[in-house]
Order: C-alpha cells, then sequence, then structure tokens
C-alpha cells in the first residue's frame, strides 16, 4: 500500500498546488486571515468527501472488467502527464491578486469545488483510476485514501494562507517555479507508470 499512499501524496499535492480557481481564492482571502486555507480546505472536504465514498459504494455494486480497468489507468495516466505538462508550462505565470470575496472561506471552498469542471475531470479519470486500486483495502484503504488526500489540501493551502498573510509582498514566483518543476516531473512520472500498470492486465 505504501506505493499507493505515496502516489496519492504527489497527486493530490500537485493538484492542488496547480494554478486555479481553489488556489486564486486561497490567495484573495488569505490577504485577510492565515486561516483562510485551512477554511477552504474544510469546504472543499464537504463536496469532495462525499463525492469518494460515492465512488466507492459504486465499486462494491458494479464490479469492473478488466477491459474498464485498463482504459480506467490509460485515462487515468494520460490525465496525469498532461497536468504535469501543463503545470511544466504554466509554472512562470504569476497569480493575480483578487478582491477579498463577499462569502467566508468555507463557503468559497464549497463553491470552488462544486463549480469546478477540472475537479469532476480529475475524479471522473485520475481520482476513479486512484479509488479502484484503494478498493481491495476494505475498510481501511477507504480511510487511509480519504485522510491522505484531504490532508494534502489542509496543509498546502494552510501553508499558502500564513505566508501570504504574513509576507504578502514577498511571495514570488521563483520558489512556486522550482516547486512546480518537481512536482510536473513526478506527474510525468506517476502518469507512465499508471499507464505501464493497466496495460500491463491485459498481458
Amino acid at each position: 500500500m505504501f506505493s499507493l499512499i505515496l502516489s496519492v501524496l504527489v497527486l493530490s499535492i500537485s493538484g492542488v498546488m496547480s494554478p486555479g480557481p481553489m488556489f486564486a481564492v486561497t490567495v484573495a482571502k488569505s490577504y485577510r486571515s492565515p486561516w483562510a486555507g485551512p477554511r477552504i480546505a474544510l469546504g472543499h472536504a464537504i463536496i469532495e468527501v462525499p463525492l469518494i465514498l460515492a465512488i466507492f459504494f459504486l465499486q462494491e455494486k458494479f464490479v469492473l472488467p478488466v477491459v474498464a480497468r485498463v482504459i480506467i489507468s490509460v485515462l487515468g495516466g494520460g490525465m496525469i502527464i498532461w497536468m504535469g505538462i501543463g503545470m511544466f508550462r504554466t509554472r512562470r505565470e504569476v497569480v493575480e491578486r483578487g478582491k477579498d470575496l463577499r462569502y467566508n472561506a468555507v463557503t468559497a471552498g464549497i463553491i470552488m469545488s462544486a463549480t469546478n469542471p477540472f475537479f469532476l475531470l480529475w475524479w471522473a479519470t485520475t481520482g476513479l483510476m486512484l479509488v479502484t486500486q484503494f478498493s481491495s483495502y476494505g475498510v481501511t484503504g477507504r480511510i487511509v485514501f480519504i485522510f491522505t488526500h484531504w490532508i494534502c489540501d489542509l496543509i498546502w493551502l494552510s501553508i499558502v494562507s500564513v505566508v501570504i498573510y504574513k509576507t504578502k509582498s514577498l511571495w514570488g514566483k521563483q520558489f512556486q517555479e522550482r516547486v512546480f518543476i518537481l512536482c510536473s516531473l513526478l506527474l510525468l512520472g506517476f502518469g507512465v507508470w499508471f499507464i505501464v500498470s493497466g496495460v500491463k492486465l491485459v498481458f
């Protein structure tokens, strides 16, 4: 299970670190409060945890044939590679500062999760692939998966909030770029690994 947990850590951290609606909202809210990150992560979990449980439940009722598992692995791996390439290409982009939103951070996390098509696409491909691999570990696997995935969101968004709140003007792109390069390379590696693992199922 260690390799699976490692893959969840890498993919989860890389996903939450990618420039997007949730990151932008976190940046905007963090100028007002260092607790914006944890609150946004909580709002994100309100949408995400039920979605994960629903995926696990559906998998119990419907046994995936080998062909479906291969397709999921290939699509998921392809999605990961696409994320890695996209992250590498956009590593130099600077997140623009936005105005503080009228609603609180928890609500912001809910809205950014529920209305983000990339979030749903991620769970339809990469997330589904990871859930499939954790299904064989029963209840323990589910708890480990949910906790591991969400703790990455919580830690990263909390770090962003504290850093931006305390050193607003010092949050530059140089540090982000280095981290993004590392994460993009890890994404490419895991993407290839998942594709190969899926293809091996038919040989």
